[in-house]
């Protein structure tokens, strides 16, 4: 009898333990991881597995992405086929049928948002292009913040008792989200105009309603010549604005170019830390938005 009370409790106190046991999330990169703590709050726990100063593009399925997602419950992803070269590969290596496509564990946020540039034809002459659209929206708060509610609503499926209180927090994110673009957008007015290495901070520019001079790539993915840049500085010469160059790109080219046409030339992150949070998020993007204002 005693023997029957004890397996009796020890079920129970599984079924509670399970209850209220963390999220277990891997983020492909990180300002997914940042998205998802701020969404899953203190119900979550996040590992991200890309480095924040490595363009994700570019990365290798490792062990370690595949240990990560053999014990999640939930990847959360950039999507867009921007992560196409090694997550289906470590997710397959992983094992776990919980993160597999189309199952509630597997989730892109950019299948939650209108993509700029979809309907591009699947073509390598084109460059390193995306039919679906542009999936760099992590650097577009307000895409981030639809993403949010709907990253909420994953997360409620497979946690019922928090469902609510992810709603919320999916709420406050937007809320934060607005007042921040507001801001922003004041900051950003009159500005001349951004030279981008590749497309990849078009979301933000667009948001800001700031113009893109362009790309130093000559097409997507695909470094550029010196005749290249030589044609950008004769179309570019007489305007005004700035160059951009994410963290993990090379800076050579539109140093030249800044020298040449007396523009300012900056490179920052595109991504928090792998522990990075919402005020950091902001910090970043506030830093992209700093520089737009031209010396006097």
């Amino acid at each position: 009898m005693k023997m029957q009370v004890w397996k009796l409790l020890f079920a129970w106190l599984v079924l509670v333990n399970l209850a209220v046991a963390e999220l277990n999330v891997v983020a492909t990169v990180p300002n997914m991881g940042m998205l998802a703590r701020e969404i899953g709050g203190e119900a979550v726990q996040v590992r991200v597995m890309a480095p924040p100063d490595r363009d994700a593009h570019y990365l290798e399925a490792r062990p370690s992405m595949m240990a990560a997602l053999r014990r999640a419950e939930i990847v959360v992803s950039v999507g867009g086929e921007l992560e196409i070269g090694w997550l289906p590969a470590a997710i397959r290596g992983a094992n776990n049928r919980l993160v597999q496509p189309g199952q509630p564990g597997y989730f892109e946020a950019a299948a939650q948002v209108h993509l700029i540039g979809a309907g591009r034809p699947a073509d390598r002459a084109l460059g390193d292009v995306h039919p679906h659209g542009n999936p760099h929206i992590y650097l577009d708060p307000e895409r981030l913040a639809v993403a949010g509610f709907a990253l909420a609503e994953r997360f409620g499926e497979l946690r019922p008792d928090e469902a609510e209180q992810f709603i919320a927090n999916a709420q406050r994110f937007a809320e934060r989200v607005e007042a921040e673009m507001a801001e922003l957008r004041v900051q950003a007015e009159g500005a001349k105009g951004v030279l981008l290495y590749h497309e990849d901070a078009d979301y933000l520019l667009k948001a800001l309603d700031v113009p893109i001079w362009g790309y130093i790539e000559p097409l997507p993915g695909i470094p550029p010549s010196a005749s290249h840049l030589r044609s950008l500085v004769r179309s570019l010469e007489g305007e005004q604005g700035v160059i951009w160059t994410m963290n993990f790109q090379p800076s050579n080219a539109g140093e030249f170019i800044g020298r040449e046409l007396g523009w300012r030339a900056v490179q920052l992150p595109s991504q928090v830390s792998a522990t990075g949070t919402v005020d950091d998020y902001f910090a970043m993007i506030q830093a992209w938005v700093d520089t737009l204002e031209q010396d006097d």
